[in-house]
Formats: structure tokens, C-alpha cells, sequence
């Protein structure tokens, strides 16, 4: 083939490459990494939450070293407000589970507080939004009219629910999903997805619907998927046969995230090597435990 052809080709496809690249870059959510946000959860051996810490009880830990009172930036109590994204896993898998899952989101929409917010998606072979965030009780008519069909982007689900909470004013920020767990057609990791939550302090709760039927070996692939997102992430996972079970798991859901206490800080290690960091907190109390995120990567670049 002649050079002149040959680098007409190669124009071609540059033209026509290039665009795919760019919109893969602005799927990069766009936050400020050097702010670490952690919800956090305290509650004591009875399992009850424990009210009225101050920021001077509680201590940060980044890979085993104690970050220093002066990078801590923010503490806000209980009663700070909170916005929400729930996910409803609408598949084909999900065929008959689909009462049970809007049971469960009235549930959760039931228990938030007047000053919480909440929106609604489905996902499956692609992701639509079902109501706006709002603080009204009530599920958008538009959620009793879904079928079940189609494959499952639950990672893609979860950048959705990431960037649209990225544009609330909220401090606090949850993402809640309700799925039999196995993604069949996401184009981003589970990987990506954790870190995009991550990235802007939202904690991922997840409510395993396999377990209300399919085989055993199935079950535990979805339970493994949707518990790493929840514990990696401070959050809670829970797995439900389904029933009143599965609607009070929503409920208790809404409790917790009403009696968190959120705390932001300034890394001091600023290695822009992408590597993950661990992170641990403490609480000056006796016979409390203690639930936040695992950690976080670190920017590249």
C-alpha cells in the first residue's frame, strides 16, 4: 500500500479514536482528592449508637501513623443532613424479587429524617433515573411501572450514583443498592466504582438479593462482590431472605446513617503514587466499636 494511503488510513482512525478517549477521561469523577472524608460509625456493645462525641475523642490513623490534629478539617455530629442515591437492581435476575425491592425502597425512604435527601435509579443493561433527590416520602410513580429484564451494570451503577452526589451541597453522602450482586456488563471496574464513592466520602450499603433464591455458589459470588463494596467503604452489608426481614434491613439503614459522625482530613503522606492507604480511627471510649472506610487510593501524577 502506498505511504500516502497508509497515513490517510492511520488519520482516519485517530479521528475516530480519538473522541472514545476523551469521553473515558471526563468519566473521571472530578473531586479534590486531597481531602479524605470519613462517615463513621459508633455504636456500643449493646449495639446502640453512641451520641455526643466531640472531635477532640476521636483519633485518625493513615498506614499505622497518626494524622495530626492540625490536617484535621472538618467534624460535623449527627444531625448534619445526608443525601442519598438508592439503586434498584432491575435485570432479568431480578424477575421476581421486584415487590420486594420497591417494598424495601419505600422503607428506606420512610426512615430518613425531614432533612435528608434521597434519589432514586435502576440499573440494568443501562441505568435511568426514577425520581430527583428530594426529601418527599413518597415513591416516584414511575418505579411501580419497571420490568425486570436485561443484564446487569451494577460498577456502572455506582459511578452514576457517584457523580450525581458529587453535585449536591450535602457534607454526607450514602449510595444504597439493593442487587442480586453479579455485574454482567458494566464498562467500569468494580474497582473503579469503589474508588469514584470513595473519592467524595460516600459510603456504599448493599443488600444482597440472592439470597432469597438461585444456587449456592451463585449466592456467594454476589455476596463476596456487594460486601466488598460495603465494607471497603465503612458501610454495612446485609444479606436477607427477603419479606419484613428485607424491608427493616432499609429501615435500619436509614437509622444508621442519621447517627454517623463525619470527619474530614488533609493527608500528610502526598505521594501521588496511586497506591492504597489504610485507614483506621479510634475513639477515647470504652467498649465502643468503631466502622469507616478501609482506606483509599492515592492520586496518580
Amino acid at each position: 500500500m502506498p505511504l500516502q494511503k497508509i497515513l490517510q488510513l492511520l488519520l482516519v482512525c485517530f479521528a475516530v479514536v480519538t473522541p472514545v478517549i476523551a469521553q473515558q477521561d471526563d468519566d473521571v469523577l472530578r473531586v479534590n482528592t486531597d481531602l479524605v472524608v470519613l462517615n463513621v460509625t459508633v455504636t456500643d456493645s449493646s449495639g446502640a449508637y453512641v451520641r455526643g462525641l466531640r472531635a477532640t475523642d476521636f483519633k485518625i490513623f493513615e498506614d499505622g501513623k497518626e494524622v495530626p490534629a492540625t490536617a484535621i478539617s472538618g467534624f460535623s455530629l449527627q444531625d448534619t443532613p445526608f443525601a442519598s442515591v438508592v439503586l434498584l437492581d432491575t435485570s432479568g435476575s431480578m424477575e421476581n424479587r421486584m415487590t420486594l425491592a420497591r417494598s424495601a425502597a419505600i422503607r428506606f425512604l420512610d426512615g430518613l429524617r425531614d432533612e435528608d435527601v434521597a434519589a432514586v435509579f435502576k440499573f440494568d443493561t443501562k441505568i435511568e433515573q426514577l425520581q430527583d433527590f428530594s426529601s418527599g416520602r413518597d415513591l416516584a410513580p414511575l418505579a411501580y411501572s419497571v420490568k425486570a429484564n436485561g443484564m446487569t451494570v451494577l460498577n456502572d451503577a455506582i459511578v452514576t450514583a457517584a457523580k450525581a452526589l458529587n453535585e449536591r451541597p450535602e457534607k454526607r453522602k450514602a449510595i444504597v443498592v439493593l442487587s442480586d450482586g453479579i455485574d454482567t456488563y458494566s464498562k467500569a471496574s468494580a474497582t473503579k466504582a469503589l474508588d469514584q464513592a470513595l473519592a467524595l466520602g460516600a459510603s456504599i450499603y448493599t443488600v444482597d438479593m440472592s439470597a432469597t433464591e438461585g444456587s449456592a455458589s451463585r449466592n456467594a459470588q454476589s455476596a463476596a462482590i456487594l460486601k466488598n463494596f460495603a465494607e471497603k467503604s465503612g458501610a454495612r452489608f446485609v444479606a436477607t431472605p427477603g419479606g419484613p426481614a428485607l424491608r427493616d434491613a432499609f429501615a435500619s439503614i436509614a437509622e444508621e446513617l442519621g447517627h454517623q459522625y463525619t470527619l474530614a482530613y488533609r493527608p500528610v503522606n502526598r505521594t501521588r503514587d496511586g497506591k492504597w492507604r489504610n485507614i483506621e480511627v479510634k475513639v477515647d471510649r470504652e467498649s465502643v466499636n468503631v466502622r469507616t472506610r478501609k482506606g483509599y487510593h492515592a492520586p496518580k501524577g
